[in-house]
C-alpha cells in the first residue's frame, strides 16, 4: 500500500471516431489516442438529507436532476467549458482577460488533449474570471470559463478533432451551444428591431426578435411620457422609452453629477448638507457615490446580466430569496456601450468605483438628449395630476426655491416613477391618492470597518502581499457572510425569545470608506463607498439583521409607512447620540460584544467627518442587537481574526432597501391602484443594487411602450422571461 501513491495510471487506447468529422476531414487518421485513466473511486460517506445538505451539494442534486441531451453535430458551434482552474502562480494575475498558457492546459485536461502548446489560443475566448482563495484549497487559483468555437478550432489544429468526438455534456461544467452565446447592448437590439419593421437586413450578429415585426413607427403625436428619477431604472426605462419614439421628459430632484460633486464635496468638508443633491439625490441615484457594485442575485451568469456574484474569495454566500432571471445581457453590454471597461464582462466579481461611474453617467445623458430626451435636474415632482381615477401629469417646483411658489403643471399620457429608496416624501404623496402600498421587510445595523490589510490577511495569508493597493496580481480582498441566529447560537438564548432572523454582511466596500447618507440634518445614515482602484487602507461592510412588521408595530408604527418611520428612530437616535454635526456615533467590535465603553480612544475611522465613541447597545431593541452580537460571533468562526480591536462599528445603516413596495401589474408594470403610474426600481420595492434596477428599467421601458402601442411583439421575444418580486433581494 505504500506504493499506491506512486503507481502510474493504466491508460487504453480507444480508436473511435465521429463521422460528421471524418467527411470534413478525409485525409485525417487520428493523430492521437484517447487517453482512458483507471480510477479509484473513494468510498462514499454517509451522506447528509434534506436541511442538513450542504447548499453545494443541494446545487449538485439539482444539476443531476436534469436530463442530460445527446449531442449530435459536436463539431458545430461552441462548447461552454466552466469551473477551469489556474494556480495564482502561472496566471498573469487579475487585470489579464486572455487566454494565457495555464488556461490552455487547464483546457487540454477537459478535452484530454496531450499537448496544451498545440491549442491555438484564438479559438477560446474568456467568459467569465474569478478568483477563489478558500483555505480549503491546496492553493489560491483564478477560476475560468471558457468558451470553444469549434470550427475556428478545428480550422487551426485538425488533429482536435477526434478528442472533439467524444466530449460528454456535464451539466455545469462541460456543455455544448449550437450557437454563440452573444448578445448586443440594448441600443443595438431596439436599432434591431427597426431594421426588422422597416424591412432591412440585420447586420452580422443581429437578432431575430420577431420575425413579422415587433416595432411600430410612431404616430405625429407621439406619446409623452415623464420619468421621475435618474438613478438606473430611470435612466433605463428612458433610454429604451426614447429609442422606441416616446417624448421622454426626465425629472430628476437632484443635480447633475458635475455639480452633484460639488454638493458632495461642500457636504464632507464644510458639513452643508444640500437636502435635494447628496448622496442619495442626483444623477445616477444612490449608487453613483458608492461602490459601484455590479454585482447582482438575479442569476448567476443569467442572460440579463453577463457576469453576476460567482464564488466569494472565501465564503460563499448562499441568497435566501433567489430567482433566476432569463433575459439578454444587454445591461453589461450597454454600460460597455457608455464608457465602462469590457474587463466587466468577464470579472466574476464587476465594480467599477465612483470615478468610473461619473463619466460614464454623462455618456448616458448626453445619448437621451441626442435622441430627444428632455432632462429637468434640480425639479422635484410634488404631487400626481389625476383625472378620472388616471394620471394625466405631475406636479414641479425648482428645487432650489424654498416654497412652492414657482410649481408648474406639466401633462403626461404616462408617469414613470423611478425615485429611490430614500424619497420618502415621495410616498407621502402617493398615500393621499389612496395608491397602495405596502409595508415591507428589509435590514438595519452598522456599518464595520476593519483595517483592509486585516482583511487581505483573513483571507489571502501569505498571499497578502499581492494585493499591492488594487494593483497587485490578485483582487484586494473582500467577503460576505450569512447566518441565520436563534437562541442555540452562540449557546445563549435571546431574553426575549427571538426566533430565528437573518444576520448578513451588505454592501461590502473592499479598500473604500465610510459616507453619510442623510437627506435631514437632523438623522444620521451611512453607506460604503470606493473608487475602483480601491486603494483606501480600511474595508468596510454593513453588518445588519431583518426587521419586519413585528418590529415595527412593537414601536408603535403601523400602516404602508411603518418602516419608515421605523429606520427615521433609528437614524434620529444615532443623530442624538453623535452629538449632531453629523458626528457619528462608533464603538469597537470588542467592546460592543462585551456591552463597554472603554475610555481609551477609538481606532481610526475612514468616516471624515467625525466620531464619537458610543454605547450602541443604546441603539438599537435588545434583540436586534442580540442577533448583531451573536453574528460577529458566527463570522469570527468563518474569518478567523473579524474580532479584532482594530475593528469599528459605526451607527447607523437603515436604508439597505426600500421600506415599502408599491403593488403593480405583473405583466404592464402599471400601478394596480392608479391608472398611468408606473413605479419601478428600488424605490417602488423591484430592485436591490444598480443592475437589477436597470433591469427593472428596460423591462418597465419595452412594457409601457407596448401599452402606448409603440411596440407590438412579445417582451419575453426580446429579454427573456422577467423575474418577479425582486424587491425581495439585495446584491
Amino acid at each position: 500500500m505504500a506504493m499506491a501513491g506512486k503507481l502510474l495510471p493504466l491508460h487504453l487506447f480507444s480508436p473511435s471516431s465521429n463521422p460528421s468529422l471524418s467527411l470534413r476531414f478525409p485525409e485525417l487518421k487520428p493523430s492521437f489516442s484517447r487517453l482512458k485513466t483507471l480510477r479509484i473511486r473513494c468510498v462514499k460517506k454517509s451522506e447528509r438529507t434534506r436541511k442538513q445538505r450542504y447548499p453545494s451539494e443541494k446545487k449538485q442534486l439539482k444539476l443531476k436532476s436534469k436530463t442530460l441531451t445527446d449531442v449530435k453535430n459536436k463539431d458545430e458551434g461552441f462548447w461552454r467549458l466552466s469551473k477551469l482552474g489556474v494556480p495564482v502562480g502561472k496566471d498573469p494575475g487579475k487585470d489579464y482577460l486572455g487566454v494565457c498558457d495555464a488556461l490552455l492546459e487547464a483546457i487540454a485536461k477537459v478535452l484530454e488533449f496531450p499537448v496544451a502548446s498545440m491549442l491555438p489560443p484564438e479559438a477560446f475566448s474568456v467568459v467569465r474570471k474569478s478568483f477563489d482563495a478558500r483555505k480549503l484549497l491546496k492553493e489560491p487559483k483564478f477560476v475560468y470559463t471558457v468558451d470553444m468555437d469549434v470550427g475556428k478550432l478545428l480550422s487551426l489544429e485538425p488533429r482536435t478533432w477526434d478528442f472533439i468526438s467524444r466530449l460528454e455534456t456535464k451539466i455545469g461544467i462541460v456543455e455544448h451551444v449550437p450557437q454563440e452565446r452573444a448578445s448586443d447592448d440594448l441600443i443595438s437590439i431596439i436599432h434591431d428591431c427597426k431594421r426588422i419593421h422597416e424591412g432591412i437586413g440585420l447586420k452580422d450578429g443581429g437578432h431575430n426578435i420577431h420575425p413579422e415585426g415587433s416595432y411600430k413607427s410612431p404616430t405625429i403625436n407621439k406619446p409623452k411620457i415623464a420619468v421621475v428619477g435618474s438613478g438606473p431604472s430611470g435612466l433605463f426605462a428612458s433610454l429604451v422609452l426614447a429609442e422606441l419614439g416616446a417624448e421622454v421628459t426626465l425629472i430628476e430632484r437632484g443635480q447633475a453629477v458635475e455639480q452633484r460633486g460639488r454638493d458632495i464635496g461642500a457636504l464632507v468638508v464644510r458639513r452643508i448638507l444640500q437636502s435635494e443633491s447628496n448622496f442619495c439625490f442626483g444623477e445616477g441615484g444612490a449608487g453613483t457615490w458608492s461602490d459601484g457594485k455590479l454585482v447582482t442575485r438575479i442569476g448567476r451568469n443569467s442572460d440579463s446580466v453577463l457576469a453576476t456574484t460567482g464564488k466569494n474569495y472565501r465564503i460563499e454566500v448562499i441568497p435566501q430569496l433567489v430567482d433566476n432571471l432569463h433575459c439578454n445581457h444587454e445591461v453589461m453590454k450597454t454600460l460597455v456601450h457608455f464608457g465602462a471597461p469590457r474587463n466587466i464582462l468577464v470579472d466574476g466579481k464587476p465594480h467599477l468605483g465612483t470615478d468610473r461611474l461619473i463619466p460614464l453617467l454623462r455618456n448616458f445623458r448626453q445619448h437621451l438628449q441626442r435622441l430627444g430626451v428632455t432632462i429637468k435636474f434640480g425639479m422635484r415632482v410634488d404631487d400626481l395630476i389625476v383625472e378620472n381615477a388616471q394620471v394625466v401629469g405631475v406636479k414641479v417646483s425648482d428645487t432650489g426655491h424654498e416654497l412652492h411658489s414657482d410649481s408648474k403643471m406639466l401633462g403626461y399620457d404616462a408617469v414613470v416613477l423611478a425615485v429611490g429608496h430614500s424619497a420618502r416624501d415621495i410616498y407621502q404623496m402617493l398615500l393621499s391618492h389612496k395608491v397602495d402600498l405596502v409595508p415591507k421587510d428589509f435590514s438595519v445595523g452598522f456599518r464595520i470597518e476593519h483595517p483592509q490589510e486585516l482583511i487581505n490577511s483573513i483571507q489571502y495569508s501569505a498571499l497578502a502581499t499581492e494585493v499591492c493597493s488594487g494593483r497587485g496580481k490578485v483582487p484586494v480582498a473582500d467577503y460576505k457572510v450569512v447566518k441565520y441566529v436563534n437562541g442555540e447560537d452562540g449557546g445563549t438564548t435571546s431574553s426575549t425569545g427571538e426566533k430565528s432572523r437573518s444576520c448578513y454582511s451588505f454592501c461590502m466596500c473592499p479598500g473604500g470608506q465610510v459616507v453619510l447618507t442623510s437627506t435631514n440634518p437632523s438623522e444620521l445614515c451611512i453607506n460604503g463607498m470606493s473608487f475602483s482602484r480601491r486603494a483606501s487602507r480600511w474595508a468596510n461592510a454593513a453588518l445588519v439583521v431583518t426587521v419586519s412588521s413585528k418590529d415595527f408595530n412593537a414601536l408603535q408604527f403601523h400602516g404602508p409607512l411603518a418602516g419608515v418611520e421605523f429606520q427615521r428612530e433609528f437614524e434620529r437616535r444615532a443623530a442624538t447620540m453623535g452629538g449632531g454635526n453629523f458626528v457619528l456615533p462608533v464603538q469597537t467590535v470588542t467592546d460592543f460584544l462585551e456591552n463597554k465603553l472603554s475610555a481609551t480612544s477609538v481606532p481610526p475611522s475612514s468616516y471624515r467627518l467625525g466620531v464619537k465613541a458610543a454605547n450602541l447597545h443604546e441603539l438599537f431593541p435588545i434583540h436586534i442587537t442580540e442577533a448583531l452580537q451573536r453574528s460577529i460571533l458566527l463570522f469570527d468562526n468563518e474569518l478567523p481574526g473579524y474580532i479584532s480591536k482594530d475593528a469599528l462599528l459605526h451607527g447607523v445603516e437603515t436604508r439597505t432597501s426600500s421600506p415599502i413596495q408599491i403593488p403593480r401589474n405583473s405583466d404592464t408594470y402599471e400601478s394596480i391602484s392608479l391608472k398611468g403610474l408606473y413605479p419601478i426600481g428600488e424605490g417602488a420595492g423591484y430592485a436591490g443594487g444598480i443592475v437589477s434596477a436597470a433591469v427593472d428599467g428596460l423591462y418597465a421601458g419595452f412594457a409601457v411602450a407596448k401599452n402606448l402601442d409603440l411596440y407590438q411583439g412579445d417582451i419575453e421575444s426580446v429579454l427573456g422571461k422577467a423575474q418577479k418580486n425582486t424587491g425581495l433581494m439585495k446584491y
